[in-house]
């Protein structure tokens, strides 16, 4: 009995040593391993490894195309360039009760875009304001009075007594790609301490939204964060331009990390008529519409499955007037292909009061062409 336990001992001490033995050996190769990989991410024209460095590419990409590259990407640079014309707006108004009166308080964010103190953000912020001021990141608040607003796009213009503003400037929205880097910045939750940041990538291009306002078309949409009070704050690329007005995020669960933005294509003319007139003179052809779809296609049995389905009339609007019908199809105007609505918008608002457009459509799968003179769009 004690030579075999001896036996055991001695085998045990063996184990042992074999397995320190091999665990030094395995450890010695791990650190040479990492010894030679380090060399050859220095060594040029070896076997390349995992390079980390903070010098950004050229181009509109954070991260290179190169798989052994990883960019630490920064954009401080940038907020830095474009914070002094973000301010933020607050509100009150008046809520009258049936024995009190209740000051109702809001929160948005906007964008200083003219030196003499134009400065753009969201309709729905400012539209049913007693009080607006807007408090500048230097620290100056001012009162601010409403130059003009525009319900469709949710879009106004509102203007403080004060010159020598730095300004944001506009970039070209049709130049975006879906995967493309943006910024948001905002006044979000009314925090203090200045705006908030968020970096995300364009999501999608010329989504149709149902708000609270109304119908938002040719909206940019992206998963860099929006929250309450971001509204009428800048989408911005990384030169540093302005490419979108943050307008609305998706609420009560409908979705996470889903925000959109009124496209700067879209804002800058409207934006324009604002400070000049004080409101957009639109064209009115007095009809609504809908997308079709594949399954509204096969569901309604028709040939097409694109294009705009109109689903209510004007009574004696240009549109009923010129012989449309609940149910036509329309899929071009004055020959341009109309596959939805927010095209067919987008083309119809080129117009002006008078005009005359041909729509081309279908009806009981036949090809029928209408010419429509364009009525002015009362004020909202």
């Amino acid at each position: 009995m004690y030579g075999l336990g001896l036996f055991h001992i001695q085998m045990l001490i063996k184990e042992k040593v074999v397995c320190v033995t091999a665990s030094f050996l395995l450890v010695f190769s791990f650190v040479s391993l990492a010894c030679v990989s380090t060399n050859q991410v220095e060594e040029k024209g070896k076997s390349p490894g995992l390079e980390i460095t903070n010098t950004p590419p050229a181009g509109n990409n954070i991260f290179q195309s190169d798989l052994n590259t990883v960019m630490l990407p920064s954009v401080s640079g940038l907020v830095s360039k474009i914070n002094p014309a973000v301010a933020s707006i607050a509100t009150d108004s008046l809520d009258k009760g049936l024995f009190f009166n209740f000051t109702k308080e809001g929160a948005g964010t906007g964008i200083v875009i003219s030196s003499n103190g134009y400065v753009v953000t969201n309709y729905h912020v400012v539209k049913d304001a007693d009080e607006i001021v807007v408090n500048l990141p230097n620290g100056d608040s001012h009162d601010a009075q409403i130059v003009g607003g525009d319900r469709i796009t949710d879009l106004a213009v509102i203007k403080i007594d004060v010159q020598g503003l730095p300004i944001a400037r506009f970039g070209d929205s049709d130049g975006l790609a879906v995967g493309d880097w943006i910024i948001a910045l905002g006044n979000a939750l009314a925090l203090k301490g200045g705006p908030t940041v968020t970096l995300g990538i364009v999501s999608a291009l010329g989504r149709t939204l149902q708000t609270e306002q109304g119908t938002l078309y040719d909206l940019i949409q992206t998963d860099a964060a929006i929250n309450s009070g971001n509204s009428g704050g800048p989408l911005v690329n990384l030169t540093g331009k302005v490419i979108g007005i943050n307008t609305a995020i998706l609420r009560q669960g409908q979705a996470q990390g889903i925000g959109f933005a009124i496209s700067s294509s879209i804002a800058r003319p409207i934006i324009d008529s604002l400070i000049e007139h004080g409101h957009v003179t639109r064209p009115l052809i007095g009809m609504a519409g809908a997308n079709v779809t594949s399954a509204s296609a096969r569901q309604l049995g028709l040939n097409v499955t694109e294009g705009v389905i109109v689903t209510r009339l004007l009574e004696n609007g240009p549109a009923s007037y010129a012989g449309i019908r609940i149910g036509d199809v329309l899929t071009k105007m004055d020959g341009i292909s109309t596959p939805d609505m927010s095209t067919f918008l987008g083309i119809l608002w080129t117009y002006s009061v008078g005009d005359v457009v041909q729509l081309e459509l279908i009806r009981e799968e036949k090809v029928h062409f209408v010419n429509i003179k364009l009525a002015r769009r009362p004020p909202d």
